[in-house]
Formats: C-alpha cells, structure tokens, sequence
C-alpha cells in the first residue's frame, strides 16, 4: 500500500492532494507498470472516492482507489537532432571604402563573406538531445545562452523556415497541428484574468480545451482533480489578483499557469523558467507538480536559470548551453562524472549545479570560450553510449503511440475511432467546440471579468457625465444664427472626439488580453474570429448605456433639432463613434505591444483623423495625393452624419440676408430700411425675384457680393 500524499505539494511537503488520507492498491485484474496513473484516471478515480465518501459519514475511514498499472507501455521520445538557428541583426555603419584606408580584407569577396557573417546571430547550434516520457529534461545555463530559444525551437514557435535540424517524436516528423493538439506551453509570464478565482480559471481552461462530450459534472471532477495535483485546495475560491486586488500568491498562480495548460492532460509540456521570479520553496512545489505530471506518462521539457539541490534531485535528464552550443548532456548524476573526466572535479563539499554553471561561465570569459568543453561533451556523450550499450527497445509508430496515449486518458479528447488507414493528425481534434460555443463562452469569461472591476466602467462613465456636463452648459440653448451654427458645428466636433479619447483609455485592458489570446489560440483553445465576435458583443452594453447616457444629457439641453427621430440619430452616431474607437483601439492593442508606444500611436491617429476629416479644411483643398486619408478617418462619418440631421431642413433659415449689413456703417439702420436696401440691390444686381433670405453654403458667396456692393453704394 502507497499513501498518494506522500508527494503532495504543500509547504511541508505532509498534506495530502486529494484532503482525506487515500490509499492505492494494485488491480489484480491488469498487469503491472511502472508509470503512475494519467490525470484522467485519478479524476475518474477521484470522483469514485467522493460519491462512496457521500455515503460514509464517517470522515476518518480510509478510502482506497484503485489505480491500473501496465508495464506493457512503450514509453513516448522526442529527439532533436542538429537544432541551428539564427537571427539577423543590425548591420554596423562603416564609411565607404573610398573614404578609408583599403586593406587587402576589403576585397569584394571577403567583404561579401564578412558581411553575410556579420549579419546574422546564432542562437542554437548543432543541438542535439533527447527527452522521454516519465522524466523532466531541464535546459541550463547563463541568460544568452539559447534556454528559451530551444525551448521555442522544439515548441514550433520558430519558423520552420530559419530552423535547421529535425524534431521527431518516436522517429517520426512532427507536424505543426498534430503537435498544438497533443502539447502544452506554459509562458514564463503569467498572463490571467485578474479578477476570475483560481477555480474559475481552471474551469473556463477545461470547457475551452476539453471535448463537448464530456459532461458538466466530469469536467468539474476533472477541474477539482486538478486542483488537488497542484496543490491549490486552499486558494480555490481565491481571485487571481493583479497591482490594484489582492490575490494567490506568486507561486500559486505559476501553479494555475501550468494547469491551465494541462488540463486536456497533453503528451508533451514545454515550460519557459517555470520557477522565475519564485522563492525557493515555490519554486521547489512547482517542480514537484512538473515531477508527477512527467511521471503520469507526458514528456515534459523545461528552461531554468539555476535550481537548487533539491531541485536537481527531481530532474531527469539535463542539457547544458552555452552561446547556443551544448556542453552537457546527461543525468545530474553523471554530473562528477563527467567533470572529473574533463580534468574539473567537482568538490565534495560543493554544489554540483553552482560549480558546472560557474565552470562554464569561467570559460566563456577566457580566450577559446567554451570550445574544449563543448568537443569533449560530444566525445564524451558518444564514448558513454557505447561503453553502455543503452537500448531504446521497441518503438510504436507515432499514430501507434497517440492512441495508446489516448487509451491510457492523455489529451481527454473524444472517443476516436482509429482504423489503419487514418493520420496521426485525425486522432486528434482541431477545436473542442464549435463556433458559437466559444463565443458564448468567451463572453461569459469576459463580463465575469469585467462585472468585478467596477472601477473601469465607473472611471469611463464618470469621464462622459463630465464631459456631457460641460457641454450642456457651454453649449446650452443654442440659437439658429450663423454664430449658432458655427458653434454647433464645434459641438459636434467636441462630441466626436471626446468618444475616441475615451475609448483610448481601455488600450491596457486590450493589451493584457493581447497575450492571453495568442497563447491561447496557439493551441486551438478557440478560433480567431470567436474571440472577434465575442469581443464586439460583450462591448455592446457598455457602449450603449455610455451614448445614451451622453446623448440624454446634451441634446435637449443644446437645443438640436428634429425631435425624436433626430435625437435617435444622435444617439447611434454617438454609438458608431464609440464602435468604432474601440476596434481601433483593439487594432493597435494587436500591433504594438508596448503601452506608452500604443497611447502615442493613438493620440496621433486621433489628430490625423481632425486634420483630414474636414474640422479645419474642407475636403476641396485637401491635395489629391491625401485625399484618400480624409475617407479612411474614421472621425469624418459620424460627424458628417450629424450635421447632415442637424442642417437638412431646407426650410429652416440659419443665415438671413439682412446680415450683410452686420459690421459695415448701416448695421445700425432700422430694419425696415435694410429690407428696402436689399431688394434695390438685388433689382439693380438683376435678381429676380428679390434675394432670398435664407443664404447658406453657395448662397454666402452671394451675400458676400451684396454686402461689397452695400459698401460701394454707401
């Protein structure tokens, strides 16, 4: 009998996963294995545990599970063979060569060979290595060295294209889809809602990655199971948390992290520094999660900057880089070994890990760097698999071993058929659910989210009953004379703009999402245009409570005109304003990843879009060569929207013709003796019948013509 709590991730290292104390037993029934039992299994297991444990009131009675084993399973490899990668960077300025002393390297050839050398960085070379189910391969070494960059590589989140070498899993080339259905990547930030509880998180992971054929409840049992594994009973109902809102701890949400990731109990984990940033018992209960999730039949591959001693005990197989190269692959325990070989024994007293780190260091100061190191590595490596003679043993094909994954509960997925013909890529499905599940789902997660953050809708509708406030005042009962109309116009533009500033400040919100949705999305949580459409809906509410709410304010009180359809129109162009300010925003959210650089692209935008739209030029003396820039701001329709319901009746008169006479020396004449003055103008102009009184648009141009002529006369 085995207590499953005596590798349980506390702070002590005593209590127990799954609460009470749980026994497990062998199944007479099946043969024995060496592996533990799959998530899947535990969770069905589990849920077996808690109904018998609904029927027992007694608490204190041991529960025993029942766990297969087989040793029948042939165990999964990933290998990487020759890994090159490398990068362009910035070209030096040098002058030309007719302005410096020519030497014989600065012949055409040499300087052709120099330069294509000079441009480019290489991060990994001629990495080789292997990583098997059932242990944890850690990537080592100083920061520059090629971690993460390996970690990427094997990911499939480098351009195949740049990326020199094979990766094969059971000796076959994976593909890129087959392998986001059967991997996990855990990024070194922890990129969370905030304000969703430790459970939630975990709960909305499950309904995005694993299948609809699984039920409610199955899905929670899996969720609850999973919090078990990690160690994560006490802050379950505990928010995330971020800067402003208390939450989990530092180590409890690189916890979520990962099992946000291996909920669907993937076959392969790649883990960016998953114990960054972590104290070192933190970072010591996360590698113990990584240790049993390795142990329940997954290949999990992870980079870290330095472990400790304890640490070290947990890992299974190490590689050592260098400046992209490898000077150590083995076990931590051929560690002496193989220093004491290269002529550096490690000290009994000393730290094994901190002298090969400080060793390697050494040598990359010196004047051959890491070269002796990294060719006795590669004699040595060939020398040890020989004098072993290590067998691989038998090896299934990769649909082979997919389906026994599968079989075993890996990947959670649907029941699949697997007949001879099929591809390793048919084992799998690309979504767990269809369309409009996911947008549902997604905005489901999005207005929890939000509902718990009041502060933001409260900080964006504070800003618009100000700035509607102040409009009403200012522009408070606005008459139907040319300085009316002048001042509506600048109401307008007031209006419009203050519904784009506004939506600027919701560019933080979008970029953490950002992340959140390409780390999700890489591996076909949901699809792209889900996230779209969810995002477009979850903003209705919002942006129509906030228009209205403006448009109530300020339209009545400014005196606009046509009533209740036209205070409609108002409203959807206050509407389409805001629509429109989000989606921008949203695009610049999805190119330039940086906050301070994201507000200074929008603030010019926004005075691009004020030049151009017609605010202080009209449209016929914009150049030709900008005139497409005046239809694509987005500022130009709804403001032309307002004015053409605000100034369509043609028989409303804004500008009369007696106005002509305003500051020239008749302006103090009596009324009457204007009106006469302007129809003997008009006779003696030849107009017929006399000048109208409403002059507007083209009309102004021929009040201009009788206000000269007025002045003339006079």
């Amino acid at each position: 009998m085995s207590q499953l709590g005596s590798d349980c991730m506390s702070p002590a290292s005593e209590t127990p996963f799954w609460g009470p104390r749980l026994e497990l037993k062998e199944r007479s029934q099946r043969s024995k294995r060496n592996m533990s039992p799959t998530l899947a299994e535990i969770s069905q297991l589990v849920g077996h545990a808690r109904r018998d444990s609904e029927l027992n009131d007694d608490s204190s009675v041991q529960r025993v599970l029942d766990v297969p084993n087989d040793s029948t399973s042939v165990p999964l490899v990933l290998s990487f063979n020759n890994l090159t990668y490398s990068v362009r960077v910035g070209r030096k300025i040098t002058l030309p060569v007719c302005f410096r002393k020519t030497t014989k390297l600065d012949s055409p050839r040499n300087m052709a060979e120099r330069s294509t050398d000079c441009n480019r960085k290489v991060l990994l070379n001629d990495v080789s290595g292997e990583a098997r189910e059932g242990e944890i391969m850690a990537v080592l070494g100083a920061s520059g060295s090629g971690k993460s960059t390996l970690i990427d590589a094997l990911a499939d989140r480098i351009a195949k294209e740049s990326l020199k070498g094979t990766i094969t899993l059971n000796g076959e080339v994976l593909e890129s889809g087959l392998l986001k259905a059967i991997s996990a990547y855990v990024m070194q930030e922890d990129l969370l809602f905030p304000m969703l509880t430790v459970e939630e998180t975990l709960m909305f992971s499950a309904e995005f990655r694993l299948p609809r054929s699984l039920s409610a409840s199955k899905k929670k049992a899996r969720v609850q199971a999973l919090i078990d594994q990690l160690g994560l009973q006490s802050a379950a109902k505990t928010v995330i948390g971020d800067e402003g809102h208390r939450g989990v701890s530092g180590g409890e949400r690189r916890r979520v992290s990962i099992g946000m990731n291996i909920i669907h109990d993937p076959i392969i984990l790649f883990l960016d520094e998953p114990t960054s940033g972590l104290d070192s018992t933190s970072a010591f209960m996360v590698v113990k999660v990584l240790q049993r999730i390795a142990k329940s039949g997954s290949i999990v591959i992870m980079s870290i900057h330095q472990p400790s001693y304890r640490i070290l005990n947990l890992l299974g197989h190490l590689i050592f880089l260098s400046r992209g190269q490898t000077v150590f692959n083995g076990s931590p325990a051929s560690l002496p070994e193989f220093f004491s070989e290269f002529g550096n024994p490690i000290p009994e007293e000393e730290n094994k890990m901190e002298f090969a780190l400080d060793l390697i260091r050494e040598l990359e100061g010196s004047s051959g760097g890491t070269k002796t190191l990294v060719d006795f590595n590669k004699s040595w490596r060939i020398k040890n698999l020989v004098h072993k003679n290590i067998k691989n043993g038998p090896k299934l094909s990769l649909k082979d071993a997919i389906s026994a994954s599968i079989s075993k509960g890996k990947l959670v997925s649907n029941a699949i058929n697997v007949d001879s013909n099929s591809n390793p890529t048919s084992l799998v499905p690309t979504f767990s659910n269809p369309f409009w599940i996911e947008i549902v789902l997604l905005a489901k997660r999005t207005t929890k989210n939000s509902r718990r953050m009041p502060e933001l809708f409260g900080m964006r509708l504070g800003m618009f009953l100000i700035a509607g406030i102040i409009s009403a005042t200012i522009f408070r009962k606005l008459d139907d004379s040319a300085k009316g109309v002048k001042e509506r116009i600048g109401f307008f533009q007031f209006v419009v703009f203050t519904t784009y500033i506004t939506c600027a400040e919701t560019l933080p919100i979008y970029l953490m999402e950002r992340y959140i949705f390409i780390r999700e999305t890489n591996f076909n949580a949901y699809r792209r245009v889900s996230y779209v459409v969810s995002h477009s809906l979850t903003s209705i509410p919002s942006i129509l409570f906030l228009s209205l709410t403006f448009a109530v304010i300020t339209y009545w009180a400014v005196g606009l005109a046509g009533g209740i359809s036209g205070f409609l129109f108002f409203f959807l162009a206050i509407v389409a304003s805001f629509w429109a300010g989000s989606s921008f925003v949203t695009l610049v959210s999805g190119v330039i990843s940086d906050t301070i650089m994201g507000y200074i692209v929008v603030a010019a935008m926004l005075c691009y879009f004020a030049v151009f739209t017609g605010f202080f030029i009209s449209r016929d003396r914009i150049p030709p060569y900008w005139i497409w820039f005046h239809y694509l701001s987005l500022a130009k329709y709804p403001y032309e929207g307002v004015l053409q319901n605000e100034f369509n009746d043609s028989k409303k008169c804004f500008v009369r013709g007696v106005q002509i006479f305003d500051n020239s020396p008749l302006e103090d004449s009596p009324m009457a003796m204007k009106l006469k003055m302007l129809k003997a103008m008009g006779e003696t102009l030849g107009f017929f019948p006399p000048v109208p009184l409403t002059l507007f648009g083209v009309s102004g141009n021929y009040a201009s013509a009788l206000y000269l002529a007025a002045v003339k006369a006079s």
